[in-house]
């Protein structure tokens, strides 16, 4: 399908982004990698007045160091994220989640922060987010406020960025030496996870010293499970010990129940996965 006729621009600073979305209302549309947004235009689910194309924003790009943490702009595409020495080497959960999204095209269009913005709770990128601790610099009229993770991720496709703000860069704390790994499940190659599960975990003299989890698709937000991180927590990291600390890892979480699988099927999913993950990331 055509979408329907819109107005289009493509400021050139965040300032001028901002005043364009003031300016437009609730009819505005902001477009970064496009690889959700224009799939909905196509089928007419959105009809926005306007559409404000980030992508002459030279700032909102790249990846770098500050003190004890990275910072990845807004539009960096996931490609770059995945293949940044820097994260691979301070915050390997993420290296890797990236480099699970869909396929070689997407990753080269799409961006790591209109992936979050757009909160799909079978995305893989905000469980990785919510496991590492990340927070979230957001700029609107008002000026720049940064939200932590805990904070970001408000409802099925739902963040704390408002309708006339832009999320602009991404502060992740450095896990130095961690190690890391991305599980998920699909039926078929570069669907959406129907369950996923991100771990990174110190490890000290052949246990685990600490662990953070994230879960992909287990409700309208992903889910950090911290109960079951501090049940990691002096376990060595071997099938049946794991196995035995994760086995609450989906109590009080409210998983779909769709043609993909019922909900108790992806709380089978979601131990079974993330027994892999720690395992696979504590002996990395």
């Amino acid at each position: 399908m055509i979408p329907t006729a819109f107005e289009y621009e493509s400021p050139g600073t965040v300032e001028d982004a901002v005043r364009l979305l003031a300016e437009g209302g609730d009819d505005v549309k902001v477009l970064a990698g496009g690889q959700s947004l224009i799939p909905v235009l196509k089928l007419r689910l959105a009809g926005p007045e306007l559409i404000v194309d980030l992508g002459r924003i030279d700032g909102l790009r790249g990846i770098r160091e500050e003190g004890d943490e990275l910072v990845i702009g807004s539009m960096t595409p996931h490609h770059d994220v995945a293949t940044s020495g820097l994260v691979r080497d301070h915050a390997a959960l993420l290296a890797e989640a990236a480099g699970t999204v869909a396929d070689p095209q997407v990753r080269h269009r799409g961006t790591f922060g209109g992936a979050l913005v757009h909160a799909d709770p079978a995305g893989d990128l905000p469980a990785p987010a919510l496991a590492l601790g990340a927070s979230f610099e957001i700029t609107g009229p008002s000026g720049a406020r940064t939200v932590a993770a805990d904070d970001f991720f408000v409802d099925l496709f739902t963040t704390a960025v408002g309708e006339d703000e832009i999320l602009t860069a991404v502060r992740i704390p450095k896990r130095t030496g961690w190690g890391a790994a991305y599980e998920k499940f699909v039926r078929v190659s570069q669907q959406w996870s129907i369950v996923g599960v991100a771990a990174t975990l110190r490890v000290e003299g052949g246990t685990i010293a600490e662990a953070r989890l994230g879960l992909t698709n287990m409700g309208s937000t992903p889910v950090r499970p911290t109960a079951v991180e501090q049940a990691l927590i002096g376990v060595a990291p071997v099938k049946d010990a794991v196995e035995a600390a994760v086995a609450g890892v989906s109590d009080g979480t409210t998983p779909p129940d769709d043609l993909n699988g019922s909900a108790d099927y992806r709380r089978h999913l979601a131990r079974v996965l993330t027994q892999r993950a720690v395992v696979r990331g504590a002996t990395a």
